[in-house]
């Protein structure tokens, strides 16, 4: 996600054109107030998406949302795009590391006593306040975790480990076990450069991603996450670097896990459904492997994502209906599941427990078994929006060999605190 003030050079043609900008719907020319709501995702969150729209609108004739859907690469860039330009839609899904950047730069509105949030998770709730004020709301909550795929792990004469006490060597060791056994089609894992799983990684060292408004993490620590991809590259545990540059560019759909051609992977928990569907087998989801010497298992309770309100909006009233809809209506949820995380709101949850399919049973049962083991959420500061595209740049750079460790390691953490401290 590019910072606002890179996007507003970007964009100044854009600027001029909508100086006045919409600053989101307002009234169409049927007389109903139109609604815009941004988000992201795969065809099937598209669909999905456009059913829940449906149901609002039966029981909101008046209001006529419009769905601005994108794919995953594009999104922030175009939704950076919009609310530089003046022209931000009503209602926008962000992440949790754009939420310091869009809110300290007023672009959302304080939804504090705005939604209905009696039946939410009240510490889950807390993730989406800044200074007092609810700029943004969890859609649900997920674990970044292991999937597995017992069959193949068992067809390679291995046994799924045990989640609780394994190890990254082991894991390493497991993997480089399962692509020997096999014909060259498969691989024991895939790896990804997701800053979740250096959150994890560098908990279990005791260290934070952030720590103090600047990255908490040592060149040390991220040299060793470096190395544990190194050594799958090298054992063919995992494919080489430029297969897995390619992967990580991909859709989700064809990582490895889902395409039956890699026994692990480690992914959101949400998205089991989605790969469980794609691949067509039975997936499971497991602990991340610790650290020989950790204490704990450094895993984190995160939103989903967010709903947000523009603060620009024309229709903030009906905004806000829209996102109560989404959090606190039953019919909502049977129709989200746990598409954007597990429901936060207890007495949804309970309406849509029995109507999950297996995938979201499974998630929900992971999610509620992990739970007392979870630290707190950390809330990246401004500029750390751009921390996936530094750490993905750099881990490319390394495991390509185009860049050492030490000198990637120093570099890294160079722009990132650069880009921290704006």
């Amino acid at each position: 996600m590019r910072s606002f003030k890179t996007m507003a050079l970007l964009t100044a043609a854009a600027l001029a054109l909508t100086a006045c900008g919409s600053g989101g719907g307002g009234e169409a020319a049927d007389g109903k107030v139109k609604l815009r709501f941004s988000y992201w995702g795969s065809d099937s969150r598209q669909k999905l998406t456009e059913q829940v729209i449906a149901a609002f609108e039966k029981k909101n004739p008046t209001i006529d949302v419009v769905g601005e859907f994108s794919d995953w690469p594009s999104y922030y860039e175009s939704l950076a795009t919009k609310v530089a330009a003046n022209d931000a839609p009503d209602v926008m899904t962000i992440e949790i590391r754009g939420l310091a950047e869009y809110a300290g730069r007023n672009a959302l509105a304080d939804l504090s006593g705005k939604v209905n949030t009696a039946d939410l998770d009240q510490a889950v709730l807390a993730v989406g306040q800044i200074d007092g004020k609810q700029y943004a709301i969890p859609s649900g909550v997920n674990v970044f975790s292991m999937m597995a795929n017992k069959a193949l792990i068992e067809k390679a004469g291995q046994k799924m480990p045990d989640d609780k006490t394994w190890t990254w060597e082991e894991y390493m060791d497991l993997s480089a076990k399962i692509t020997a056994a096999g014909d060259g089609t498969v691989y024991g894992t895939e790896y990804n450069f997701n800053p979740a799983n250096l959150t994890v990684f560098a908990a279990q060292r005791g260290e934070k991603i952030y720590d103090g408004g600047k990255v908490g993490f040592t060149p040390d620590t991220l040299k060793a996450w470096w190395a544990t991809f190194s050594k799958l590259a090298q054992t063919k545990g995992s494919p080489d670097a430029a297969k897995m540059n390619e992967l990580i560019a991909a859709s989700v759909e064809q990582s490895l896990i889902a395409t039956n051609k890699g026994a692990f992977g480690s992914w959101w928990s949400n998205q089991l459904g989605t790969m469980a569907k794609a691949s067509g087998s039975e997936l499971t989801l497991l602990r991340l492997p610790k650290s020989e010497a950790s204490g704990g298992s450094g895993m984190f309770l995160q939103p989903a994502m967010f709903w947000t309100a523009s603060a620009k909006s024309k229709s903030p009233a009906e905004a806000q209906k829209f996102i109560d809809f989404l959090l606190n209506d039953a019919e909502a949820g049977g129709l989200l599941l746990s598409d954007r995380g597990l429901p936060i709101n207890g007495k949804v949850l309970a309406a849509v427990k029995d109507k999950l399919p297996p995938a979201d049973q499974q998630t929900l049962t992971f999610i509620e078994s992990v739970k007392s083991e979870l630290t707190p959420v950390i809330v990246p500061p401004k500029g750390g929006s751009k921390m996936e595209d530094i750490i993905k740049r750099y881990s490319e750079a390394v495991t390509s060999g185009q860049q050492t460790p030490d000198e990637a390691a120093t570099k890294l953490l160079e722009e990132a605190n650069a880009a921290i401290a704006g």
